[in-house]
């Protein structure tokens, strides 16, 4: 294939971020596969993980159109708009983020960072977020345009044609981790909360000849919405960059596993979170992650990898996430150790 042309592109991430092989959680849970993970909750602090690959492009082509404000969306702790919000900072651009939800009574998480960040924030009701989003999206752009401005609209999760560059870029590195991991092929395992980051990982699998089949584990919605999203995505991305090779991957996702409802996780969610960061020192979260490595694991013992060794899990990032949802974990007294007797020899 020849060298894909990419777009502009700003540098917000810390790339490229490792292949780290999880030795004891391969043991644990693996059933003879060998459990990798690629580690985008590495890719900077603030802006840790999947979204600031494609704020990347996103904000490159918000500068090169002379935009001076970013106005996206999402849930009350969304990645996204806390990504956002420091991404505008560092780049001098204001950002306005419409909230779906309730004003919480306390800030923490991502609420509180996208406060300190300095973005204009205003929450919405979830009926009224759902039935108006767009008009509402378009009524923030008419009023900064009225003062003079100029607001780019970013949709959810930053997830369309223009975003889905930040995993067919990422798709460059897997091909040098899979290469020096000796990897010869892999199942790819990603969450997929709004589309764009298995969108730009299967069309980005395809374009680098990567050898891995990819999945979307959805944390909303179901199959045929992810099946729908990740394929106009992918036709978004061919309508507004048309010399782009052309590609027809096959989309993949691995449903029944986003329990009561999208941020909500059982029990069994929380429970594999703890021992995961006590066996391996990684911490998931509760939204995206925790639910996609527990699809992973259930699927795996069910016997859909069985054709591959090696499967490798996309860490988005989320940490932030596990804060407003402390209460949630059952945690046991902290291990204490007696005192050692006698004095220091």
């Amino acid at each position: 294939m020849a060298a894909l042309e990419f777009p502009p592109r700003v540098e917000l991430a810390r790339r490229p971020t490792p292949l780290q092989y999880l030795a004891r959680a391969s043991e644990r849970w693996g059933q003879g596969h060998r459990l990798w993970v690629k580690r985008d909750d590495l890719s900077g602090c603030l802006l840790s993980g999947n979204k600031v690959r494609k704020l990347e492009f996103i904000v490159a082509h918000a500068l090169a159109e002379g935009c001076d404000t970013l106005i996206t969306c999402g849930g009350v702790q969304s990645n996204h708009c806390r990504a956002t919000a420091f991404a505008g900072a560092q780049m001098g651009l204001s950002v306005h983020l419409l909230l779906r939800g309730d004003e919480p009574a306390a800030s923490e998480g991502n609420f509180l960072l996208d406060q300190l960040a300095g973005a204009t924030i205003n929450c919405y009701p979830k009926r009224q977020y759902v039935s108006e989003l767009p008009d509402l999206l378009a009524r923030w752009q008419k009023h900064y345009a009225g003062l003079g401005r100029k607001a780019l609209v970013i949709p959810t999760g930053g997830s369309d044609g223009l975003g889905a560059w930040g995993y067919i870029a990422a798709c460059e590195e897997l091909k040098t981790d899979l290469a020096s991991a000796e990897i010869a092929s892999a199942h790819l395992v990603t969450a997929s909360g709004s589309g764009g980051t298995q969108a730009g990982l299967t069309l980005g699998a395809s374009l680098h000849d990567l050898p891995v089949t990819v999945w979307g584990v959805n944390v909303c919605d179901d199959e045929q919405y992810f099946l729908d999203k990740v394929a106009a995505d992918s036709a978004d991305w061919r309508t507004r960059f048309p010399a782009v090779p052309a590609v027809d991957p096959e989309i993949r996702v691995l449903d029944g596993y986003v329990g009561e409802g999208y941020g909500v996780a059982g029990p069994a969610v929380f429970a594999l979170i703890a021992e995961l960061a006590a066996l391996e020192g990684l911490l998931l979260d509760p939204v995206y992650t925790g639910k996609a490595f527990q699809g992973m694991l259930t699927e795996l013992e069910a016997g859909r990898f069985r054709d591959c060794r090696d499967i490798v899990f996309l860490h988005t990032g989320g940490v932030f996430g596990v804060f407003p949802q402390a209460q949630n974990f059952t945690l046991a007294a902290p291990a204490r150790a007696a005192e050692p007797r006698g004095g220091v020899q």
